[in-house]
């Protein structure tokens, strides 16, 4: 499958268990061909393009690590709101310093980001007219 035709993840990667979670579970989307990894950084420090492809249209998993929301304000900053945010020390991940998540937490939010990518594709596959009828439900904010 195309790149284009996949949804796009951006992720925290500070230095929290938490930042790094995110970062882990957004590559190993982008390493199965699930979603295209593209970079935070780049679209908070105003790349043009980076800026282009986060304002692609295409849809957007946002992984954030903690409340700070670092990839939800990088992406403001160029005009964009994803269309799934995640949050990952809200959604059971403890906030470590100087450690990793452990894997019961790590399984939890890796379940919670399947859910949200399958939503994401079958977006793109509706529009393409591909698609078969959701099933997942993801709240957003």
């Amino acid at each position: 499958m195309s790149s284009n035709h996949l949804p796009l993840v951006y992720a925290c990667s500070g230095c929290s268990s938490v930042a790094q979670a995110a970062n882990r579970l957004a590559v190993d989307l982008d390493r199965a061909g699930r979603a295209e990894m593209s970079c935070i950084s780049g679209v908070g420090g105003g790349v043009r393009a980076l800026v282009k492809t986060a304002r692609s249209g295409r849809p957007i998993l946002a992984l954030d690590g903690c409340a700070l929301a670092c990839v939800k304000a990088c992406l403001a900053t160029a005009g964009v709101t994803a269309d799934v945010h995640l949050v990952l020390n809200q959604l059971g991940a403890k906030k470590r310093y100087h450690a990793d998540c452990g894997e019961e937490e790590l399984a939890v939010a890796t379940a919670l980001v399947d859910e949200a990518v399958t939503a994401l594709q079958q977006q793109i596959d509706a529009a393409s007219g591909c698609a078969m009828p959701a099933a997942v439900s993801v709240g957003t904010d």
